[in-house]
């Protein structure tokens, strides 16, 4: 089972991709070093104030997948200061 965490987040102090990248990068790495997850900035790529975050986790148990992913998600919301989380969703394959 493959289970994927969507993040729309919306970073509005940036007025360049180079600043986008600056906040994104230091959140990417985060997530992965302290939830073991595979992350990747999926979509608009070429947009300064938003971007499409996905944290993706393998396993067996459906209700571990979930919890897992739900628990990064609450995470994000409540500790990355540069910017607002506009949606997040869970997707389950497999």
């Amino acid at each position: 089972m493959i289970a994927a965490l969507t993040l729309h987040l919306h970073l509005p102090a940036c007025a360049s991709l180079k600043q986008k990248r600056g906040r994104i990068k230091p959140l990417i790495s985060r997530l992965h070093r302290e939830f073991n997850v595979s992350v990747a900035e999926m979509d608009l790529q070429d947009k300064w104030d938003e971007t499409l975050i996905v944290c993706a986790m393998v396993g067996n148990d459906v209700a571990f997948l979930q919890s897992a992913l739900g628990n990064v998600a609450t995470w994000v919301e409540a500790n990355w200061s540069d910017g607002d989380v506009w949606e997040s969703g869970i997707e389950l394959y497999g």
